[in-house]
């Protein structure tokens, strides 16, 4: 039946009839009595969501489809839904969205999913003991064939690398926001700033750039393959500027001479705070039998990264994850703050539940907020390390909340619920991490930047 034929039925105009079919213009019940009964149905059949048949329920959800935000990104013309389209063409048409948003769906990260993928690969590097012989491989085999013989990384011998990979190098001030460095496959050269950002000097975001290439990294199928690529770019760099064959003897007899020193790390490869720590976990396993912890955190203990193959119980949400966690204030981690001098190397012993650890700390300074770098072994492993002997004992009951997760009984008393702060508002917690094929990347920008560097 044609909206004319059940337009004379029921004395309204097509148009009319047109407007209440899609929706337009909601019908009065007199109305829809004339209609149901032109139709030989019952109004509450009118009203009931389920579609009558396939081919309208295959309309409705094709029509639906192309209101949807994923769908209208393609910039695709609007289908037009009429009798003349098959319905081969609309089961066709369908499927294809679904399978488009259930893509999307899945590459979006909501916090609690990162914070799991986080885990799981924490739980991995704890496993390996934070030692990967591949990446070690690739990165001595790239430094023999560009002429390596000891002691730290050059200029020169970095722009050797690229060179021998087959890329040129471009410093620029107009790189997006969203990235630390950009590679132009098409014309193999690598844009990158010519600034440092804490750990992240230029030489080192280069090395993790050519971390990915090295290791054969394709595009990150999901958050958890984003995370993982980025860490073992982030080992390939470390292990490049550090190497191996020249970093473990240097350890090995600092070890014998019971001398291991951080910072000894740090100035003899010329390389962060940060990443001489990181290193030291990488190899203190494997060659020199010792187990440890990692942490970096903030000001106010709230940690960003950590590993532990020690045993040391750090603060956990129900994920398993670290990162986020705020950890004791008598942890050496957040003491550092608190020192005479928090730029300088602090030593602290710490007996927690079940174990005494000792630590160094120290505060990386950086662009916008300060981060303390913490590497501690269990009390009998002390005996190796610079800074052994040191006075500063503090005394953790964490995880137990009357540590100082809570206000002692008495200040509590006196102040619960008489006291209102304005919380400074982390909104990017909430937030679900971009669904883009690299995580927080705007694509667009990138594609921009690298156009207006042609020629």
């Amino acid at each position: 039946m044609t909206l004319v034929e059940l337009g004379d039925r029921v004395g309204r105009a097509p148009s009319q009839l047109s407007l209440l079919e899609n929706g337009h213009r909601e019908p009065k019940l007199s109305l829809l009595r004339s209609l149901a009964d032109a139709l030989g149905t019952s109004v509450d059949e009118l009203l009931s969501k389920k579609a009558p048949n396939r081919r309208a329920e295959l309309e409705i959800a094709v029509e639906k489809a192309q209101l949807d935000p994923i769908y209208q990104r393609l910039s695709l013309p609007p289908l037009k839904v009429g009798k003349r389209l098959p319905t081969e063409a609309l089961e066709h048409v369908l499927a294809l969205y679904e399978e488009l948003r259930r893509r999307e769906t899945q590459k979006v990260a909501t916090p609690e999913e990162a914070r799991k993928a986080n885990a799981e690969l924490r739980g991995m590097m704890r496993r390996h003991n934070n030692f990967f012989p591949e990446i070690e491989k690739a990165a001595s085999d790239l430094l023999k064939r560009v002429g390596y013989h000891g002691g730290p990384l050059s200029e020169g011998l970095i722009q050797s690398i690229a060179t021998h990979m087959g890329f040129g190098l471009k410093f620029v001030t107009d790189l997006p926001r969203s990235v630390r460095s950009v590679t132009d496959m098409k014309n193999r050269r690598i844009f990158l700033r010519r600034e440092s950002l804490g750990m992240h000097s230029p030489r080192t975001i280069l090395l993790q750039t050519l971390g990915h290439l090295t290791l054969g990294h394709n595009q990150p199928r999901d958050f958890a393959d984003f995370l993982r690529q980025r860490v073992e770019a982030n080992y390939f760099a470390a292990a490049v500027l550090v190497p191996e064959q020249t970093a473990v003897p240097f350890l090995q007899e600092a070890k014998s001479e019971r001398d291991l020193a951080v910072e000894d790390l740090r100035d003899v490869f010329s390389v962060s705070y940060e990443m001489a720590a990181h290193r030291f976990t990488n190899l203190a396993t494997q060659y020199l039998d010792l187990v440890c912890h990692f942490v970096r955190n903030d000001e106010t203990g709230i940690i960003h990264k950590a590993y532990e193959n020690d045993g040391l119980a750090f603060p956990t949400d129900p994920t398993g994850a670290i990162e986020g966690q705020r950890m004791c204030r008598y942890w050496a981690g957040r003491q550092v703050f608190a020192s005479p001098d928090r730029y300088s190397t602090y030593y602290q012993y710490t007996d927690k539940p079940g174990a005494t650890h000792w630590c160094v700390g120290h505060v990386d300074p950086s662009r916008g907020r300060d981060f303390a770098i913490t590497l501690g072994v269990p009390y009998t492993e002390s005996r190796w390390f610079r800074g052994r002997d040191t006075n500063n004992h503090s005394k953790s009951g964490c995880p137990n909340g009357e540590c100082c997760q809570r206000p002692p009984a008495e200040l509590a008393s006196r102040w619960e619920g008489m006291v209102w702060p304005s919380a400074r508002a982390h909104s990017h917690v909430l937030a679900a991490l971009p669904a883009d094929t690299f995580p927080g990347v705007d694509e667009a920008d990138v594609y921009a930047f690298v156009e207006a560097h042609q020629g």
